[in-house]
């Protein structure tokens, strides 16, 4: 990454550059002095036309890696505001799921929409710089494969778009004036676009790369099969569902082809940096007072490492590294951020970590490993993540195992009666208390994933402070690709195939309880890629390309807060294209989304 950063640094030149084109002085344009430079003649060599390249690299990092700390970042990444993600007592000012306060002005909407037209523009230059003739590639093959990121790119956008916000403008060219008569095609048509792009470059990516983060043909595959399911359910809301089997039958064949092709497949066996390792914590909150006698496994609360808990820890990532389901990373560096990429990092114990210090520094307190570094709670885990989705027979699981989703904590404060001995979960959770008590500790303080924290931080000696974690971030990992068959199977009427692939990931996690075509329904679908993908996907994409009423509902069902029980008045499957855009395009009507 501190090659990619240094090369974003020289994108930005050429961005400059390129607003130099909307000038109107024509006296000026006809004199071309050659000191000046224009979107033709700021390109040279190949290398430049890169650098494009990986400043889409860096803006995807920036919108799916939490490098941003806005509320933005989180509501399309952190969640918050779906079913699986609410807000604490402490952040009620940045709820998003209180309909009374959610309209179309927002900027949350807008400035996720102008993040993706904002890559889309990336995306385009470099398409634009690719064709120019003074460009001299190395091969054929270098200049398809500059070509087929490019549009990678692009097709991402598009699909992200039409996701959140329906049918919106395609636009395939670079923009040197300003325009107000954007067009917006239908979702339909949004979605086929994307498709079209990534089917166009399927033979231009490689397989595999030796680059890590750099896009391989697995990563448009995947993309293809949620494009696929995505444009069957937007035909069948548009009441064509003849064609809808047809496209949910060509999600599962893009599927069986990363699913069964063998270059992929699940991790099943303990391995990486710390396969011969178990997490450990110490239950103190001073580095001084961190001696043997003071660990979890001393106090007889060892805790067991397992393959799900080494897929997310540093170093384990990349398939370069050994791990043959990352399709796609998003790349992390410590060494470049303590040198020049302030981005290069995940905020993930500082934005999900909880904050014992405020409503249990009696019993457990401080900023350590064992309460999940230095979290201050943007966003929090409703109880449907957290506990609902592992009740019953779901419970025997190793994604729900105290290495990966720990739910026991010792006291750390010499003072409690539960010091070195785990604290209860009706104390943690102030039963018996006022409302106000049982909703400040209700919502500071829950299980912590091995996803967001970790019992040994990177960079403690150089001054860091147990906010973040320098990990490769998975952007595609096969799971869910499985998760995505699965969901094609059933909404082509294939529950048992469904089932099949759903047990595909229970057996890895070594689940007591195996689904059985009865089981499989949308509920289901969704409640295993919560215990799945939780922090990982982006879970307003879910909810919203289910069409109907499925993201309402949930909501409503599973919010901690009732504002959306009280407020959410109105049936949508679609955020509303933010007034701002529709205000500016003054040449041609743009129409909002229904309910907005």
């Amino acid at each position: 990454m501190e090659k990619i950063k240094k090369l974003y640094k020289s994108f930005i030149l050429l961005a400059a550059l390129l607003a130099w084109t909307g000038c109107n002085d024509s006296a000026f344009l006809e004199e071309n002095p050659e000191t000046f430079y224009t979107v033709d003649n700021a390109f040279s060599t190949s290398e430049q036309v890169d650098q494009v390249l990986v400043s889409c690299y860096s803006h995807v990092r920036v919108m799916f890696c939490m490098v941003e700390e806005n509320n933005t970042s989180f509501v399309f990444r952190g969640g918050n505001g779906t079913d699986m993600y609410d807000v604490a007592t402490i952040r009620r000012g940045n709820r998003f799921n209180d309909y009374g306060t959610l309209n179309a002005t927002r900027e949350e909407f807008y400035n996720n929409y102008s993040h993706w037209y904002q890559l889309i523009a990336k995306a385009n230059l470099a398409l634009y710089a690719a064709e120019l003739p003074q460009i001299a590639w190395a091969s054929a093959a270098d200049r398809a494969y500059a070509v087929a990121q490019a549009r990678f790119f692009r097709a991402f956008c598009y699909r992200n778009l039409g996701e959140l916000y329906g049918g919106v403008p395609i636009v395939t060219e670079i923009t040197t004036s300003p325009r107000y008569d954007f067009e917006r095609a239908s979702r339909v048509a949004t979605y086929q676009f994307a498709i079209d792009e990534l089917e166009a470059i399927l033979n231009d990516l490689p397989e595999t790369t030796a680059h890590p983060g750099r896009l391989t043909r697995g990563a448009a595959q995947h993309n293809l099969v949620q494009l696929y399911i995505d444009r069957g359910v937007a035909l069948t809301e548009e009441g064509n569902s003849g064609e809808s089997k047809a496209a949910y039958d060509k999600a599962i064949a893009y599927a069986g082809q990363l699913i069964d092709g063998g270059t992929y497949s699940l991790m099943t066996e303990r391995f990486g940096s710390r396969k011969n390792e178990n997490p450990d914590f110490y239950y103190t909150q001073n580095v001084a007072e961190q001696t043997p006698d003071r660990l979890y496994s001393a106090a007889g609360y060892p805790l067991e490492g397992n393959v799900y808990w080494d897929l997310f820890q540093e170093g384990n990532q990349n398939y370069q590294e050994g791990n043959r389901e990352a399709i796609w990373c998003a790349q992390t560096d410590y060494a470049a951020y303590r040198k020049e990429d302030g981005q290069s990092k995940l905020q993930y114990s500082r934005v999900f970590g909880p904050v014992f210090r405020d409503p249990l520094a009696s019993h457990a307190g401080g900023t350590m490993e064992d309460v999940g570094g230095r979290g201050i709670v943007q966003v929090m885990p409703t109880f449907y993540t957290r506990d609902i989705v592992y009740e019953g027979k779901w419970a025997d699981d190793l994604r729900n195992s105290e290495a990966v989703l720990r739910r026991t904590f010792l006291g750390n404060n010499p003072s409690s009666e539960y010091y070195g001995k785990a604290i209860p979960w009706s104390v943690l959770n102030r039963e018996g208390q006022s409302q106000d008590a049982v909703d400040v500790a209700a919502t500071q303080v829950y299980p912590v994933s091995c996803k967001i924290a970790t019992d040994k931080y990177t960079g403690l000696a150089d001054g860091e402070n147990r906010s973040n974690l320098f990990r490769d971030e998975y952007l595609i990992r096969l799971p869910e690709t499985i998760l995505l068959r699965a969901e094609a199977k059933w909404r082509g009427g294939d529950n048992a195939g469904a089932a099949a692939d759903i047990n595909l990931l229970r057996t890895r996690a070594k689940c007591s309880y195996m689904v059985q075509a009865s089981d499989v329904g949308l509920d289901l679908i969704l409640d295993e890629r919560a215990r799945e993908l939780v922090y990982e996907e982006t879970r307003w994409n879910t909810l919203l390309r289910m069409g109907g009423t499925v993201a309402v509902d949930r909501i409503k069902k599973y919010a901690y807060w009732d504002d959306p029980r009280a407020t959410l008045t109105k049936p949508f499957n679609l955020w509303p294209i933010p007034q701002v855009v529709i205000d500016t395009n003054k040449d041609k009507p743009m129409a909002q989304n229904p309910g907005w």
